[in-house]
């Protein structure tokens, strides 16, 4: 049982050293003058140093297991040096077991260094009782702490070093916990006191710089307070995405292009030959730009109107191709009236370079039979006077909408992985709890 005070020692203690009445081991305390109880690295005994002969509380004939930080080891955390004096092997009754090593540093008094699967946290005895928020909620200033398990019991499986308390090999404790993301707050009580302790999440490469420890790969289920590595990466994700769509409308808005503008129109003659128009001149002043044109066919009812599109740079003719096809259908069937097509078509050339143009179009008129097949002699264009006219409409610097979108696209692809990924992360670690949801326990 851990108590509800963080010992705030002065001065430095002064190192003791004491012979274990037991195997006649020498003992070294290193926080002499504030350890209560210490275990023999030797023979494991228990000895009370609070009595001038040193008295031996319980005798255990066995040899300390290989720490993974020997006691006496130093090492750097959250900017206080830290000496590792203490260790304990704690479990739910044999099972689910952990390991808490017990630091000390002369003007901060103790924490603990608690491994967990392979996770490890920073533990720190609380000095005030946390506020209750609601009836599964704690709070600790301005944190807030999930109610995560409930009604368990710790027992001591292994004492090595020196405690601050009268520990006792099989020591039980009932225990509850409350988690938010990155700390854990537990409660330890037995028949005497209430303890509390705030573990916050160590990062693997703290720890590693701290006392040596290699990562361990693959911690899953995650642990209860573990942060999912996904929650700051979509954060930062997000924070770059909106700059990026900032851009890309900075950009559409700037180079998004000029205003549609009339080119030239001509019509289609009655008896549906193939014609030609030249239109232009054409002033094309960027380094390069596209070119998008668009071909209107007010008065075209059942046909279509093939289009062959060609920039020519007057200068070198260089030229640059584009087709398209204008076409409307209508009639009526058992259904009704019906239509389709707009008699309009849009194309666009990629990369046209700065330079005077003509554009060149060569056009034909065909006609729907309505029998399954047309008629490319002008039949159906009865009245000469109402023959359709093509009108050709032009803008330059054109910015597509799918180059837009396929970037936005780019841009959520990384996103909605990491999302996905974030919310296994948090599905698999709730589904822990005392307190999931069947959805949750489904989702397990």
């Amino acid at each position: 049982m851990q108590p509800d005070f963080a010992l705030q020692a002065e001065p430095a203690p002064a190192a003791r050293a004491l012979t274990c009445p037991s195997c006649g081991g020498g003992v070294e305390l290193r926080a002499a003058g504030y350890t209560v109880h210490v275990a023999c690295q030797y023979c494991g005994s228990i000895l009370d140093v609070t009595d001038p002969q040193v008295k031996l509380v319980t005798a255990y004939n066995q040899q300390s297991a290989e720490l993974e930080i020997p006691l006496g080891t130093r090492g750097t955390l959250r900017g206080v040096e830290w000496e590792a004096i203490g260790y304990l092997q704690r479990s739910e009754n044999g099972a689910y077991g952990w390991e808490e090593y017990l630091l000390f540093n002369p003007y901060h008094g103790y924490r603990w260094l608690v491994k967990v699967r392979g996770g490890w946290s920073l533990g720190e005895a609380l000095t005030v009782t946390p506020d209750w928020l609601s009836y599964d909620q704690l709070g600790v200033g301005e944190e807030a702490f999930d109610h995560f398990f409930a009604d368990g019991e710790a027992r001591v499986d292994y004492v090595l070093g020196e405690f601050y308390w009268r520990v006792a090999l099989g020591e039980r404790v009932a225990t509850a916990d409350w988690v938010r993301a990155g700390a854990m707050l537990s409660r330890e009580a037995n028949g005497h006191e209430v303890s509390w302790t705030r573990n916050a999440w160590l990062p693997p490469k703290e720890l590693q710089k701290a006392f040596g420890i290699q990562p361990e790969a693959g911690i899953w289920p995650p642990l209860p307070h573990q942060p999912s590595p996904w929650g700051g990466w979509i954060k930062t994700g997000l924070k770059l995405g909106a700059v990026a769509f900032a851009f890309l409308l900075l950009f559409a808005i700037f180079f998004g292009g000029s205003q549609w503008s009339a080119a030239g129109s001509f019509a289609i003659t009655a008896d549906g030959r193939e014609q030609t128009a030249t239109l232009g001149p054409i002033t094309l002043p960027r380094r390069y730009q596209s070119v998008h044109l668009r071909a209107e066919v007010p008065r075209l009812e059942n046909g279509w109107v093939d289009l062959d599109y060609s920039l020519v740079d007057r200068r070198t003719q260089q030229v640059y191709e584009a087709y398209g096809a204008a076409e409307r259908y209508s009639g009526s069937d058992s259904d009704g009236p019906w239509s389709e097509g707009s008699g309009s078509a849009e194309v666009s050339i990629a990369s046209v370079p700065a330079g005077i143009y003509d554009l060149v179009v060569e056009y034909k008129g065909n006609r729907w039979t309505g029998t399954g097949s047309y008629s490319a002699d002008g039949a159906g264009w009865l009245d000469p006077a109402n023959v359709p006219e093509v009108k050709v409409e032009m803008r330059q610097g054109v910015l597509y909408a799918s180059n837009l979108l396929i970037a936005l696209f780019l841009i959520a692809i990384p996103l909605l992985f990491a999302l996905v990924r974030h919310i296994a992360f948090e599905t698999a670690r709730k589904s822990e709890s005392d307190f999931a949801t069947s959805a949750e326990d489904d989702d397990e």
